[in-house]
């Protein structure tokens, strides 16, 4: 695929052409025509895209063309009907998504790519993405050539493109209620618009109303189920069924199943029963691989020497106090340490995003020395990422961020090659 620095130069090229010209989506927008050159981008229509393309065409040409960059050994030409060099491609990303895939879904608060890659395995293509944090964008284009569309919340469901499947895992602000009396006595409408307005669980809802695609997945904490005493899961449940028709069913699954992590979380699938002819009990999300899959073991992933991870004196001090404190007070709250040598069965507490602070889910003895926090490689394979292909080209508390805020991506892959398989069959 093009690289960024290559990125860089073709939009300095086009920084005045219409409708790149002070548009904040400029980077989305260019890589969206690059990887899908056929296709008209989300915001734009068909007489911009056609104007960009246009212009598009002789920038690539003169970025590749001039600087004798075509060499074999790095350029790719495709079919010879499409436009030449829209479809040149450097140096593809870890995870290129197929060309032509079984079904198209969306990625909503993307993140960094965990729903990306489980739905691109289970042979879906993705014609749509959308993360608001511009360190999470720099890892998701390196790692699928692609740069997300920003704030969801500021996009029409007007301009994203047609899908069959969307998938989102949403981060769950609290859905406020109170206002339904006082509304009540001023004459005012409310109902699920106004329940879910104000939340990012109201975008995804907006998607879903507009497209009416076959099937949906979501991923949320499981705190969502007993939230304010179970009403806000049932406004969603309401919002997804009772008001938008679809077929759902939701579990707690553990991502410990898959690696060596406890991870809780909540997954919603959802078919739409007007173009997927399912019965319910087909539904059945995934608590665990089955019989092939390869656990990898917490004493596979931690390595035996690493230097530059050992907590500093204050930080170790802080949590010790905190420890004792706390188990002063009769409660087990504080870190979790992993002695040396770790053992066969053992897991870790839930990674979080706040991991890069002081390391406290997880640490690392070190006989002899205060003990380390994990590196990012060893972090990344307790949410299930390939240390030999995904890439982070951002510091290591953004990716310590990242991770934390991501997803455990074989456990998402086993509910994707569900709806995969359900797809195939009544879809």
């Amino acid at each position: 695929m093009i690289s960024g620095s290559d990125i860089d130069r073709i939009l300095a090229q086009l920084e005045k052409v219409e409708p790149l010209a002070g548009n904040p989506e400029s980077r989305a927008i260019l890589t969206h025509v690059l990887i899908n050159p056929s296709e008209v981008p989300p915001t734009l229509d068909k007489r911009a895209f056609s104007l960009l393309k246009k212009e598009l065409e002789k920038a690539v040409k003169e970025s590749f063309v001039a600087e004798d960059r075509t060499s074999k050994s790095k350029v790719q030409t495709v079919k010879e009907d499409e436009s030449t060099y829209l479809t040149l491609r450097l140096e593809e990303p870890p995870f290129p998504g197929p060309k032509e895939g079984d079904f198209r879904f969306i990625d909503l608060f993307a993140g960094i790519g965990g729903f990306r890659i489980a739905f691109q395995n289970a042979g879906g293509r993705c014609v749509f993405t959308s993360e608001w944090d511009r360190f999470a964008k720099k890892t998701y284009e390196r790692n699928f050539g692609e740069v997300p569309f920003g704030d969801i919340t500021k996009i029409s469901e007007q301009d994203i493109p047609g899908h069959d499947v969307l998938c989102a895992g949403f981060p769950c602000q609290p859905f406020s209620l109170a206002g339904v009396s006082k509304k009540n006595s001023l004459g005012r409408k409310h109902g699920f618009e106004d329940e879910t307005q104000g939340t990012l669980f109201f975008d995804v809802k907006r998607i879903l109303a507009h497209h009416r695609p076959k099937a949906f997945m979501l991923e949320n904490v499981k705190n969502l189920l007993s939230h304010d005493k179970g009403k806000t899961f049932e406004v969603i449940r309401k919002t997804l069924v009772d008001e938008l028709g679809y077929v759902v069913k939701w579990k707690i699954v553990n991502g410990g199943n898959w690696v060596p992590q406890n991870r809780q979380r909540i997954f919603l699938v959802g078919f739409n029963p007007e173009k997927v002819n399912v019965e319910e009990s087909e539904i059945v999300i995934p608590e665990g691989p089955d019989s092939s899959y390869s656990y990898p073991e917490l004493n596979t992933i931690i390595s035996e020497k690493v230097e530059g991870y050992t907590l500093g004196p204050g930080t170790w001090d802080t949590l010790e106090r905190h420890k004792a404190h706390h188990a002063k007070e009769g409660n087990g709250f504080g870190y979790g340490l992993h002695k040396v040598p770790i053992q066969v069965g053992e897991c870790t507490r839930t990674i979080s995003a706040r991991y890069h602070k002081d390391g406290a889910e997880v640490l690392i003895e070190q006989p002899g020395d205060r003990p380390r926090r994990l590196t990012v490689v060893e972090a990344m394979q307790l949410q299930g990422y390939d240390p030999s292909k995904f890439e982070f080209p951002v510091s290591n508390t953004q990716a310590y961020r990242q991770i934390g805020n991501s997803v455990v991506v074989p456990a998402i892959s086993a509910s994707a090659n569900l709806i995969a398989s359900v797809l195939r069959k009544h879809g």
